[in-house]
Formats: C-alpha cells, structure tokens, sequence
C-alpha cells in the first residue's frame, strides 16, 4: 500500500484520551492529530519519538492531521489500525499470504451472525474463509505480541471463527505485524490470558493462526514474510 500523498513528519510530544497525539511539526508549531489506534500503543508510544502524519483536506475533520507511524529505537511502526484490512487484501491479491493466494473473490466487512462482523471473506470456489484481521505493533525481545490491552472484542471475534469453523466453512485469524523487528509472534498472556488462552483453544479446534510482517516506510507499506508462532 502505498500513500497516495507524502506523509508529514513530526515530533511526538504527548498521547492522551486514547484517540489524541500532540506533535510538533517541522516549523515548531504544535498540533493535535487523531491517534486512529485503538490500543495502548506499547512499546510505540514513546514521547520525543519521529512520527509521520497524514493530512486531510476535509474541511468538516476537526482534527485536520491523522497518525500513520511512529519511529520507535530506529524502527518505523504503523499504527493506523484503519488501514489494515486494506494492506492484507492487497497482500492477499499479489500472492504474498500464501494460504490465501489466487482468490476468486474477496469480500470485506462481512456480517457472520446478528451483531458480529468479521474483516474478510476469501473466497476460493466453493469453499469461503472467513478471516479476522488484527494489527500487532507490541514487540518485546524480538517477539511480536496481541493484545496490547485486553479486548473483548478480540475474544468474541476468536469464538466466531471457531463456531463458523465448525459449521463447515473455513476460519483464520492474520497477525499483521506493522515492524521489521520482530523475529515470532506469541499472544500476550500476561496482558489478556482470557485471549491467549482463546486462540490456542480455537486454533486446536481447526482456525489457523496467520502471521505476517510489514515492512513500513514512510512512501508505503508493504506485507514482506510470514513469521513463525508459539503459545509461550
């Protein structure tokens, strides 16, 4: 994926009220920009680092800036949560998600059941795999690690799958891990067991675990490599 225009450069000054970044701007004057990260944004959140910011032209915004990525001891982050599902269906289109490759189609936001929605159909024939998406910018010790807060919402998304499993059809949950300095991935038990715990039981129940690496940059972001997996 690449951004359709340059992204801005900025300093991080201060995240507050979840959805808000203050950042200086090349020219010192400081602004607020929306924060489109619904997550604690550990370890890529860290006052005086680099950030790229996006602009809209959108005279109605009330915040005119939006944060894309973050430069965390050398490595840029995308944090823009917003744009996930798009890079993995591009990924997905090209060949890169191997389990994934040569679709027939592919349909998004698909409501599974009364009052749940998964990211992705993918469909190969007759047979449909339902995947949920989720963006993974925690790393610690070269592991890159979900959630970084605890989700509900998360575990809900883990036990659609499971059942849509069971009834017949196919189900995945894709890690997108938007930073080159991860080296696996592992659920993050000490943050939300309840989710970890989930994934490993659903997965035995037959939903694959999909693990891929972005390379971010600030002109695009591209899905390069799938990275191995483990529980502990």
């Amino acid at each position: 994926m690449r951004f359709s225009a340059p992204l801005i450069p900025a300093v991080l000054l201060k995240r507050y009220q979840r959805f808000l970044v203050d950042v200086q701007l090349a020219d010192g004057r400081t602004v607020t920009a929306h924060c489109p990260n619904t997550g604690t944004m550990l370890s890529c959140s860290t006052p005086g680092s680099p950030v790229r910011l996006s602009h809209s032209s959108n005279p109605r915004r009330k915040y005119q800036f939006s944060l894309e990525m973050v430069q965390e001891n050398g490595t840029w982050v995308g944090v823009n949560t917003a744009r996930t599902n798009r890079i993995v269906s591009e990924a997905i289109e090209v060949g890169i998600v191997r389990e994934l490759a040569d679709p027939d189609r592919i349909a998004t936001e698909v409501a599974t059941s009364p009052g749940c929605r998964l990211d992705l159909a993918v469909i190969h024939g007759a047979v449909t795999t339902f995947v949920e998406i989720k963006c993974c910018t925690y790393v610690d010790q070269a592991s890159a690690m979900f959630p970084d807060a605890v989700t509900a919402r998360g575990t809900k998304h883990l036990l659609e799958l499971r059942d849509l499993v069971r009834r017949g059809d196919s189900g995945a949950v894709l890690f997108l891990v938007q930073r080159d300095d991860a080296v696996r991935f592992r659920p993050a038990a000490a943050i939300d067991p309840l989710y970890a715990r989930t994934l490993e039981e659903v997965h035995e129940a037959g939903v694959a675990i999909l693990v891929y690496q972005a390379q971010i940059t600030p002109a695009e972001i591209v899905v390069t490599r799938s990275l191995p997996f483990s529980f502990i």
